[in-house]
């Protein structure tokens, strides 16, 4: 084969490797594509579910309180499904408190609460966070950000729990496609306490399921506004402390770079 035939098959090579690569590009932005289009669906039908069902959490709580002793679990394994289902917790909450009283209404809705966005973080984390990462192979500024803030994961993750602005239901969801470790996840559950506690006790003083379902209500007092200005306050913090980590580590990108 002489030098210009040669020189003509390597070209020919390179062009098919070149197509066979932009080939493979445009499947894989479609692919992305698709699985972003199938978890936007997914999510709506969801909410439109959980908006659903939310109209049984009154038939739901009620069929648990005849439960006795098996009672506790029923409702425990409910709230968790409800998280996951994006089903409204707050009148299961206050059902607690109704059912079994303050100081075991706040553990079991904290249990409850708990395994269910566990449960949800982890669907996100394995069944969306693959795309999430391929995506952003390309963005190099948003890799640094993604991994400062998994550092300061606890944190953000607590002041998250505290803030009554957030979506509990989407939060749990929108933190299983972060670098935020399970661990750091799931201790920070504890910044749910306040508001649960809130929540059960409103549910003990109203008293009975009859009244709960109705949307009775008890006049706000002290602890409700603490509790609403911690979260607040909860909620301005968490959005400095992000801005700043993301500040640090684009800083932190330039001088490597």
């Amino acid at each position: 084969m002489s030098g210009a035939e040669e020189q003509h098959a390597m070209t020919e090579l390179e062009a098919q490797t070149a197509t066979k690569t932009n080939t493979a590009m445009v499947n894989s932005r479609w692919a992305l594509v698709g699985k972003v289009a199938l978890a936007a669906v997914g999510l709506a039908l969801l909410l439109l579910l959980g908006r659903q069902l939310g109209a049984y959490v009154p038939q739901f709580a009620a069929w648990v309180d005849t439960l006795g002793f098996w009672g506790p679990l029923v409702f425990i394994l409910g709230y968790a499904a409800a998280t996951v289902g994006f089903i409204p917790g707050s009148l299961l909450t206050l059902a607690a408190g109704a059912i079994f009283g303050l100081a075991r209404g706040t553990l079991y809705v904290f249990v409850g609460a708990t395994l269910g966005s566990t449960l949800a973080f982890l669907i996100a984390r394995y069944f969306a966070r693959g795309a999430i990462e391929r995506r952003l192979e390309n963005s190099p500024k948003f890799v640094v950000i993604d991994r400062a803030v998994a550092k300061e994961g606890l944190k953000i993750v607590f002041l998250l729990r505290l803030s009554p602005v957030f979506p509990y239901n989407l939060l749990n969801y929108a933190l299983g496609l972060t670098r935020v470790s399970l661990r750091d996840y799931v201790t920070a559950a504890i910044g749910m306490i306040p508001g649960t506690f809130l929540y059960v006790y409103y549910g003990k003083a109203i008293g009975s399921l009859a009244a709960v379902a109705g949307g009775a209500e008890v006049e706000r007092g002290a602890g409700y506004w603490v509790v609403l200005g911690v979260g607040l306050a909860a909620t301005l913090v968490v959005t400095t402390f992000v801005t700043r980590i993301a500040r640090r580590a684009l800083a932190q990108e330039v001088e490597d770079g």
